[in-house]
């Protein structure tokens, strides 16, 4: 009588790809850089708090780019992704602004505190929502719908980018820092049309300008980084009224043409 005949093991489809990991690796490294900033910011080293707050919005901008690069896009990574922006970007510049300013005005200061890091949990929220939904006219469009949490919390610390380079005392002033703090809540949760960085086009006609023009932002940052993010940042501000207009225009010229007349979204 034969030996019966042995089939190889088979493993059950299921679990996490590898090509996942690599994305939600650099996700976790956001979240680690964020926290490290409450970290530098309970010891007093105001530049190092901001700093871990901003290199946590560079590897936010990397970790969709690895996913779609590596195919490894996955609902797990998209819910680490809104748990990391929302401390990175929410709780960290909140408690960074608490601890160096808003905490010589308890109450009216905590309460801003507690407006940034919740209104930034609920811009999450209502992306999350509307992630899969088909009626998006912002994003149709080319825009994004509010301001975004890492480009908030770059706002929220411009007061900080402003003292580094003139160390004014008044740019400390809790009764400034409130109002700003909740303004900048405000605008993450609003429904502003305001620009997105990939969907926008360079005309071909302009592409070495456009990278002589980084290249000088490039040295402007490494010579000057704390001028370099308050002009950012201020630069950023004054774009609204524009983006607001140019939506505005697209959805008169959607609304003035035929459903079978593509607008393409605002190119540079």
């Amino acid at each position: 009588m034969q030996p019966p005949i042995r089939r190889p093991l088979r493993r059950k489809p299921g679990g996490l790809p590898l090509r996942a990991v690599a994305p939600n690796a650099v996700t976790a490294l956001a979240l680690c850089s964020g926290l490290s900033g409450i970290r530098f910011a309970i010891s007093g080293h105001w530049e190092l708090a901001v700093v871990m707050v901003l290199v946590a919005g560079v590897l936010d901008g990397l970790d969709g780019r690895v996913a779609r690069m590596l195919h490894g896009e996955s609902r797990f990574g998209a819910e680490l992704d809104s748990l990391s922006d929302a401390i990175s970007f929410g709780v960290s510049p909140a408690l960074i602004l608490y601890l160096w300013s808003l905490h010589t005005l308890p109450r009216f200061g905590w309460m801003a505190t507690l407006v940034l890091a919740v209104f930034c949990a609920l811009r999450l929220a209502r992306f999350n929502a509307h992630i899969d939904a088909d009626d998006q006219p912002h994003k149709s469009a080319g825009f994004l719908t509010g301001v975004p949490a890492p480009a908030g919390a770059a706002l929220a610390l411009l007061p900080l980018f402003l003292w580094f380079v003139t160390e004014e005392p008044l740019l400390r002033d809790p009764y400034l820092i409130a109002p700003w703090t909740i303004m900048v809540a405000l605008l993450m949760v609003s429904s502003l049309a305001t620009f997105s960085w990939g969907s926008m086009k360079l005309r071909p006609n302009i592409r070495f300008e456009a990278i002589a023009i980084v290249v000088a932002v490039g040295a402007a940052a490494v010579s000057a980084p704390w001028q370099t993010a308050a002009v950012a940042g201020i630069a950023y501000l004054v774009s609204m009224p524009f983006s607001v207009a140019s939506y505005a225009r697209i959805k008169r010229l959607r609304a003035a043409a035929t459903p079978s007349t593509p607008i393409l979204p605002p190119s540079a």
